[in-house]
């Protein structure tokens, strides 16, 4: 039986290191683990004190057992047996709460110590976004609030307030050389015998204007594939090429005074588009939409709507390859359903339509370089002017079978023709009055396009870009200009030519999506009189249309993510024909949403 001094030693020990763990149990549970086996328990030679100099063991347990050594509370034997105990009892909860060998880390993971106030914010409103837009997507978070088509109407717009300067620089000739074909193909026809000067285009005059461009359209997800969409846009006048209305210009229909401006219905479309990929996909439209052909202005103006039928699709056809292609059939004009409008018995119908189609590859040469090219050709039918059967003209309110080829829209540059085949008689005074005249172009169009863009990505979001568009119209008929042009240069001295390409550069932000995005371009073009038709190509350079050449230099800088200031400077001159040289300033604010 033990006696009693020897049950209240190892009574206490035991009590004493349970206090001492209790209090300082991560000091204690360090130092055990430092501990290493057998060697912080020193040597006891005797029941009451150590045979020698005895080191400190930084275990506070340890410490404790040796103390009672010292004091004769335990034997040196007794120490040794409690302090291997406890050094195995150590090992085994170590072994324990042992944690499993941790994953690899990949090399891309973050480590990421301290989050700042900042950044923990945004995050908020960016979960919170996508929480609500879910919320919308499925109808979980107000189903009753608002009908479900809302949900798929997509609405966007934008407004663009410009100041303009159109400049002359000395020169320019000014003695009636320029006609103003539009003015007297969209008015009353011009007698060509009368001593005054037909309508002609300003050459010589500055002009200071504040003009403005307001577009709002909406998308509506019709669902399994199809889209309708819907865009209203102001104007001047019913010009495909430009929304822009002038600020104070008056007509007879509106402007002037601070009164109102006409809204027009520039878009109207339905859509069925099937695979939706970057990589695949293929679209439908019918309607009033966008210019559906890679392009650039100098044959297809910015602004252009396109009227009629259009495909286009897109495939993956190898690595870093996607061919694309568009085409379609789009109506120009449509003879009036009584022309002549003063004649019993109609004239049969000159209906003008552009046929076109476009081929082309998307190429990612490597990270850096992607470039994409594409060759086209548009087929005019029916575009040019064509001569009337012999007339007899006595007021100006009559019409000639062939009236409705004149174009219903034009700018400037390309070569005219007579339309009226006036037989001279008593009533006109053989051909010397009532000589009234519409003008048509004297030649067909039936133009092939080749286009390029190079793209350097190394720096992304800035980008490089170089840009070029050849075109050159291969119906052109010297011959048959020589014999029927009644401007650049007249019967026989035709001057003009059919073709046209431009080369730009442009550097910056593609997308200017947040403040201080920026972007600048340059580019040099050269339009021949008769490459493109001029009624739709660039409305700013040159004032607009063809027989142009010279350069642009464009600049834009994002003051928000929405809001932008435009810079553009624009310097012409004529290709062949009389001097007209033009310079343009262009000042913007643009907004989007």
């Amino acid at each position: 039986m033990m006696n009693t001094k020897r049950y209240f030693q190892l009574l206490l020990v035991p009590l004493l290191g349970c206090a001492v763990v209790f209090l300082t149990p991560q000091k204690v549970a360090a130092d055990a683990d430092r501990a290493p086996a057998n060697n912080d328990s020193g040597s006891a030679t005797t029941d009451h004190a150590p045979a020698g100099p005895r080191q400190k063991s930084p275990n506070v347990t340890i410490n404790l057992i040796h103390r009672l050594v010292d004091r004769g509370v335990l034997s040196a034997e007794d120490a040794r047996e409690l302090i291997q105990q406890a050094e195995n009892d150590a090992a085994e909860a170590r072994a324990q709460v042992a944690k499993p060998e941790a994953e690899p880390v990949p090399k891309d993971t973050v480590s990421v110590r301290y989050v700042p106030e900042i950044v923990k914010l945004q995050m908020r409103d960016e979960i919170k976004e996508e929480v609500l837009k879910q919320a919308r997507d499925e109808h979980w978070a107000a189903p009753n609030m608002l009908p479900a088509w809302v949900s798929r109407l997509g609405v966007k717009g934008d407004l663009r307030v410009r100041y303009e300067n159109d400049a002359f620089p000395k020169g320019n000739n000014n003695t009636g050389e320029f006609p103003n074909f539009n003015a007297i193909n969209t008015g009353a026809p011009f007698d060509t015998t009368g001593t005054a000067f037909s309508p002609q285009r300003d050459v010589d005059q500055e002009r200071n204007r504040f003009r403005l461009r307001a577009r709002l359209g909406t998308e509506i997800n019709l669902e399994n594939g199809f889209t309708a969409g819907l865009r209203l846009a102001t104007g001047e006048n019913n010009s495909p090429v430009t929304q822009n209305q002038s600020l104070g210009a008056a007509n007879s229909a509106q402007g002037g005074n601070f009164s109102k401006y006409a809204v027009w219905l520039d878009q109207a479309f339905l859509k069925y588009e099937w695979g939706g990929l970057p990589t695949k996909n293929l679209a439908v439209s019918v309607g009033r939409f966008e210019n559906p052909f890679f392009s650039t202005s100098i044959l297809w103006a910015n602004d252009l709507g396109f009227d009629g039928l259009a495909v286009q699709g897109r495939q993956a056809v190898g690595d870093g390859l996607t061919a694309f292609g568009s085409g379609g059939a789009f109506p120009v004009f449509n003879t009036d359903l009584n022309f002549s409008s003063n004649r019993p018995q109609k004239y049969p119908s000159t209906d003008k339509w552009l046929y076109g189609g476009q081929v082309g590859l998307d190429w990612k040469i490597n990270e850096d370089f992607n470039f994409k090219g594409a060759g086209a050709f548009y087929y005019f039918e029916n575009i040019e002017g064509k001569l009337s059967a012999p007339v007899v003209l006595t007021s100006s309110a009559d019409q000639g079978n062939t009236d409705d080829t004149r174009p219903a829209f034009a700018q400037y540059g390309n070569t005219y023709m007579n339309l009226r085949n006036i037989t001279p008689t008593a009533d006109n005074g053989f051909g010397t009055k009532n000589q009234w005249q519409y003008f048509g172009l004297a030649t067909p169009f039936h133009d092939a396009a080749f286009t390029g863009r190079l793209d350097y990505k190394h720096f992304e979001p800035f980008v490089i870009s170089l840009t070029g568009e050849f075109v050159e119209n291969l119906a052109f008929d010297q011959g048959r200009i020589n014999t029927l042009a009644v401007n650049n240069g007249g019967a026989g001295h035709f001057v003009g030519g059919d073709t046209g390409w431009i080369v730009g550069l442009k550097l910056g932000d593609v997308v200017l999506q947040k403040r201080w995005d920026w972007n600048i371009g340059l580019d040099y073009r050269y339009v021949a009189s008769d490459a493109v038709v001029d009624g739709f190509c660039d409305s700013d350079f040159g004032g607009g249309g063809t027989n142009v050449k010279g350069y642009s230099i464009n600049a834009a800088l994002a003051l928000a993510p929405k809001i932008a200031l435009g810079l553009h400077w624009l310097s012409s001159d004529q290709v062949a024909g009389p001097t007209l040289k033009a310079d343009t300033l262009q000042l913007d604010v643009n907004a989007k949403w």
